[in-house]
């Protein structure tokens, strides 16, 4: 009993540390890459800032090494409640990594058609920025889709199973799924050009699930989960 009351608690622990590396270094990958997708001329500044971009990429790649970690470690508890809402969960989740992957290539794929415009002789500026549209396109989507829109599920659901189990105070529960409910909301408003991507009124939507993860993820290191409840569950 006191083995897997530790286990549990380890990986409280865990899965908090992956949540505050997903959070900031998701913050952190945007401003670098600023040079190919909030420059005009993104077809020089490209190759000129390549490490720059390439740091971001890397930063993102961690957000998805992150995702995928709190997915595995959550997954158990979820599933423990109800192994439907354990599998839609864990897609969802990995969904939402896989969609910032594309992403973050797309981004790297610019600073190759950057390397590749600066180096030509006399390049087809017109083909070249119809490429590099077309990868800022795909970030762009990814990031709605990725980062709101599949995550507002996710966090929905698994929020709702804390709410349901105790493993987590009913309060922070709730607030994720307010969380949940409002950067879904923010992702239906971008796709459908009601509000900008990077806008305030997508910040303020955004805002509630940052603050809810940064709180969940100092619960769950200081406190871990809610250990009567799983015994509670277990029986």
């Amino acid at each position: 009993m006191q083995s897997t009351v530790g286990s549990h608690r380890a990986n409280a622990i865990l899965t908090g540390i992956f949540y505050i590396i997903a959070t900031s270094t998701a913050i952190l990958a945007l401003p670098f890459y600023e040079p190919v997708l909030f420059q005009a001329d993104y077809l020089t500044m490209g190759a000129g800032q390549a490490q720059s971009v390439v740091f971001g990429a890397l930063c993102e790649l961690f957000v998805v090494c992150s995702a995928a970690g709190t997915a595995i470690m959550l997954f158990p508890y979820v599933r423990r409640y109800n192994e439907s809402l354990g599998l839609a969960y864990l897609c969802f989740r990995w969904t939402e990594a896989i969609l910032i992957l594309v992403g973050l290539v797309s981004v790297l794929a610019m600073v190759t058609l950057s390397q590749s415009y600066s180096s030509a002789v006399s390049p087809d500026t017109a083909a070249y920025q119809v490429s590099g549209s077309a990868l800022k396109a795909i970030h762009d989507w990814t990031f709605i889709l990725g980062p709101n829109f599949m995550l507002g599920i996710n966090t929905f659901i698994y929020s709702t199973v804390f709410y349901r189990t105790n493993l987590i105070p009913k309060k922070i529960a709730v607030f994720g799924i307010v969380g949940a409910v409002l950067i879904f909301i923010a992702a239906l408003l971008e796709m459908f050009g009601v509000i900008q991507q990077i806008s305030i009124e997508g910040a303020l939507l955004a805002f509630p699930i940052f603050l809810y993860e940064m709180i969940l993820a100092g619960r769950l290191i200081v406190k871990g989960f809610n250990t009567k409840s799983m015994l509670l569950q277990q029986t």
